[in-house]
Protein backbone atom coordinates (compact mmCIF):
# COMPACT_ATOMS: atom_id res chain seq x y z
CA UNK A 1 0.00 0.00 0.00
CA UNK A 2 1.48 3.28 -1.36
CA UNK A 3 -1.25 5.58 1.17
CA UNK A 4 0.12 5.77 4.76
CA UNK A 5 -2.50 6.41 7.07
CA UNK A 6 -1.44 8.63 9.99
CA UNK A 7 -4.18 6.44 12.08
CA UNK A 8 -2.09 3.86 11.96
CA UNK A 9 -0.57 2.01 15.24
CA UNK A 10 2.82 1.96 14.08
CA UNK A 11 2.91 -1.32 12.95
CA UNK A 12 2.23 -1.19 9.11
CA UNK A 13 -0.64 -3.29 9.11
CA UNK A 14 -3.72 -1.25 10.28
CA UNK A 15 -6.65 -1.31 7.92
CA UNK A 16 -8.88 1.49 9.58
CA UNK A 17 -12.93 1.95 8.25
CA UNK A 18 -14.73 5.58 7.85
CA UNK A 19 -15.52 5.63 11.82
CA UNK A 20 -12.25 5.30 13.32
CA UNK A 21 -12.29 1.26 13.98
CA UNK A 22 -8.99 -0.98 13.03
CA UNK A 23 -9.53 -4.90 11.83
CA UNK A 24 -7.62 -5.25 15.12
CA UNK A 25 -10.00 -3.72 17.48
CA UNK A 26 -8.36 -0.41 18.16
CA UNK A 27 -10.45 2.85 17.48
CA UNK A 28 -9.20 6.35 16.41
CA UNK A 29 -10.11 8.77 19.86
CA UNK A 30 -8.91 11.70 17.93
CA UNK A 31 -5.32 11.63 18.66
CA UNK A 32 -4.45 8.21 18.44
CA UNK A 33 -5.16 4.48 18.15
CA UNK A 34 -6.69 3.49 21.71
CA UNK A 35 -8.84 0.23 22.70
CA UNK A 36 -12.20 0.44 22.48
CA UNK A 37 -14.25 1.79 25.84
CA UNK A 38 -16.04 -1.35 27.08
CA UNK A 39 -19.68 -0.77 27.46
CA UNK A 40 -21.67 -2.47 30.42
CA UNK A 41 -23.77 -5.61 30.03
CA UNK A 42 -27.33 -4.88 30.80
CA UNK A 43 -29.20 -8.12 32.29
CA UNK A 44 -32.78 -8.31 32.06
CA UNK A 45 -33.95 -9.23 35.50
CA UNK A 46 -35.26 -12.67 35.10
CA UNK A 47 -38.94 -13.61 36.53
CA UNK A 48 -40.31 -16.97 38.13
CA UNK A 49 -41.51 -17.83 35.42
CA UNK A 50 -37.86 -18.20 33.48
CA UNK A 51 -36.61 -20.52 35.98
CA UNK A 52 -37.81 -24.32 36.36
CA UNK A 53 -37.61 -24.74 40.03
CA UNK A 54 -39.22 -28.36 39.69
CA UNK A 55 -38.71 -31.22 37.03
CA UNK A 56 -41.58 -33.07 35.91
CA UNK A 57 -40.15 -37.20 36.41
CA UNK A 58 -42.42 -39.72 34.08
CA UNK A 59 -44.32 -41.61 36.45
CA UNK A 60 -44.35 -45.08 33.77
CA UNK A 61 -40.85 -45.10 34.19
CA UNK A 62 -40.86 -44.93 37.71
CA UNK A 63 -42.54 -48.04 38.34
CA UNK A 64 -40.63 -51.08 37.21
Amino acid sequence: MSNYDERCCGTGVCIINSQGQCWCGQVWDGNKMVAPTLKPLIAKPQSNNDVESEVEVDKDSEQK
